[in-house]
């Protein structure tokens, strides 16, 4: 399989713009777990871990795609609008760029922190223009933990994008992320399930007060 500049293959692309179909779901254990202001999450054990990997459908309506995978790329603006940033950059390592998150959680809990690569790719696929966006957990050695801060090892994220056919769009979101530390798996799971939604729909209205809207 054909490895792209960044460490994702041309495969997982591809597989991101068929998630947009719900194909991955059939004969899989995917559960339904809430529907919501147009969003259907669904989400997976993950033995390993006891914590559960989410697949996310929805419209985010008046939204066009290319402005929605703008706003998401644009970490400068996520640091305006996303409440839960304590840092955000990126940050070249090796000769690849890799991005530095740190995450505000709540007292008594330890802020997180990931260090991630993550590539953006337009693509047509028979006809259908879609914005893919793939992230993963990565290790650098010149980005070390910090006291006081715990390292996210196991996160990995992927968003297909494509119109509705009218003035928003049509929207995928694979998610897994294992905060470590000793916060009980119930807990991870329930801010998991209602954070994500939360986020497409922060994201959605990020898109309304985008600097760069055109």
């Amino acid at each position: 399989m054909d490895v792209a500049a960044g460490g994702f293959s041309e495969g997982q692309f591809l597989e991101a713009c068929a998630e947009l179909q719900q194909l991955a779901l059939a004969g899989a254990d995917w559960q339904l777990l809430v529907e919501t202001l147009g969003i259907s999450i669904y989400r997976l054990l993950d033995q390993q871990s006891g914590l559960y990997e989410y697949k996310v459908f929805g419209v985010l309506e008046d939204c066009p795609p290319t402005l929605l995978a703008d706003v998401y790329m644009d970490l400068d603006y996520r640091k305006k609008w996303d409440q839960y940033v304590k840092e955000l950059y990126e940050k070249e390592c090796n000769g690849e760029t890799v991005i530095y998150w740190e995450v505000k959680y709540p007292f008594p809990m330890s802020n997180r922190d990931y260090v991630y690569k993550r590539q953006r790719r337009d693509l047509d696929v028979e006809g259908r223009k879609i914005h893919v966006i793939l992230a993963q957990s990565t290790c650098v050695p010149q980005l070390t933990e910090k006291p006081g801060v715990i390292r996210v090892q196991r996160y990995k994220q992927s968003l297909a994008i494509e119109s509705d056919g009218k003035k928003g769009s049509k929207v995928f979101m694979y998610y897994f992320d294992n905060p470590g530390g000793q916060i009980p798996s119930w807990l991870i799971n329930w801010a998991a399930k209602n954070g994500v939604p939360n986020f497409l729909k922060d994201m959605g209205k990020a898109c309304q007060s985008y600097p760069k809207k055109t």
